[in-house]
């Protein structure tokens, strides 16, 4: 990987539908050059796929929290994070080392589902303790200073 293809991922991050040409453009290329790049970092594994990006507040769901998830014993870690993943409000399933066990993003409509949610992963999904931060804002790494 060269600088090149460095700019080329901070630009797909930015918008993964820029047109070859444009990419191309942008770090001094040809659109079929930017092309086959990008084919050679998919080829490398370096970038794995695209994705939608979507705002959940968009759709009705407001209220973004993080859930610390610890399991109760026996439970199968793969077996929860797969049905946690099917759970329409959950976005991320992030799995750790310590404790909590696994760490939920989740966009919520309100705290009625929100409150449904944490009972779901209690009751049904075997964890046996839950820890739930709301999120009042985010965004992209540095934003919180430019917010200042």
């Amino acid at each position: 990987m060269d600088a090149v293809d460095g700019e080329i991922l901070r630009l797909l991050r930015e918008d993964a539908r820029i047109s070859w040409r444009d990419l191309g453009a942008a770090v001094g290329l040809s659109a079929n050059a930017a092309a086959e790049r990008v084919r050679r970092l998919r080829r490398a594994g370096v970038i794995r796929g695209f994705v939608a990006v979507i705002d959940p507040a968009a759709g009705g769901r407001t209220l973004q929290a993080l859930v610390g998830v610890t399991l109760a014993q026996g439970t199968d870690s793969d077996e929860f994070a797969a049905a946690a993943a099917r759970l329409h409000p959950v976005t991320e399933v992030l799995h750790l080392t310590g404790a909590p066990d696994y760490q939920l993003r989740v966009a919520c409509r309100d705290t009625a589902e929100l409150d449904a949610l944490l009972r779901t992963l209690r009751l049904r999904l075997g964890a046996t303790d839950t820890d739930t931060t709301i999120v009042l804002r985010s965004g992209p790494a540095g934003w919180a200073a430019e917010q200042a």
